[in-house]
């Protein structure tokens, strides 16, 4: 126990240098159509330690939620991000390209989290329809009215918004219809064994279907083979986010 604690004490001091001298660098998924256009792309957190390389987000980011720490973290990243936004706006190929973005609860519910939004944008001079939000399950329904109306809020902006890890958790429909939500994303865990899990097809088809009659867009992460992905084409999911097309990669 005490090697755990040491251990987490280490790390932290570890991550509060890193925070400091911005050792956090962002990776970009590629997302696509259904005839392999980018649409965009999600932003994922690394962390480039001096000593151990590159850590894996499973190693930080809860320490990150525990502490706090993940306020600064996902501000660097929103910086970052917009930074990026307003590079790609200025050459034809990439202008409208979007990047999404993981927010935490903690982040998400802090009292000036609208206005470090809309200064970020403002001071990167971005498109905020170019910026998405991925949120929980289990942050929406953390303090449902509130989401809500910082949401509505930040919609007013133009930013837009989609559920992660769709139906991984309990969530009533009744909030989903009121929840100012441009997409779905269907979970890895149900994509991964599609081609043999009558379930996982079932629970599948439902989102995409439940996703168009409530006007969303759908896209699926975790599509590792053709026929995955052929089968999610053939149930009208027309969007992805996988390693069958890139792996997360730096900017350059």
């Amino acid at each position: 126990m005490q090697d755990i604690i040491s251990a987490r004490a280490s790390m932290e001091i570890e991550l509060r240098t890193a925070i400091q001298k911005n050792k956090f660098q962002l990776y970009y998924q590629i997302q696509v159509d259904n005839t392999g256009k980018a649409l965009g792309v999600e932003a994922l957190i690394r962390w480039v330690h001096p000593n151990k390389g590159m850590v894996s987000p499973i190693q930080f980011i809860l320490l990150a939620e525990d502490t706090g720490l993940i306020i600064p973290t996902g501000q660097r990243v929103l910086e970052t991000a917009c930074a990026q936004l307003a590079i790609w706006q200025q050459d034809k190929l990439t202008q409208q390209l979007s990047i999404s973005l993981n927010v935490s609860a903690k982040q998400f519910h802090q009292k000036d989290f609208v206005s470090q939004l809309k200064e970020a944008i403002k001071s990167y001079g971005v498109n905020p329809s170019l910026l998405k939000l991925e949120l929980t399950e289990s942050l929406l329904l953390a303090d449902v009215d509130n989401t809500i109306a910082i949401m509505n809020e930040l919609k007013e902006v133009g930013l837009r918004f989609e559920l992660d890890d769709c139906g991984t958790n309990y969530f009533s429909l009744q909030y989903l219809k009121r929840l100012p939500l441009s997409q779905l994303k269907i979970d890895q865990s149900f994509v991964r064994d599609i081609a043999t899990d009558s379930s996982d097809r079932a629970i599948v088809l439902t989102t995409i279907t439940m996703a168009h009659t409530l006007g969303l867009d759908v896209i699926a992460e975790g599509v590792e083979t053709e026929d995955q992905r052929q089968y999610l084409l053939e149930s009208g999911c027309m969007n992805f986010q996988v390693y069958l097309f890139s792996k997360p990669l730096p900017i350059e």
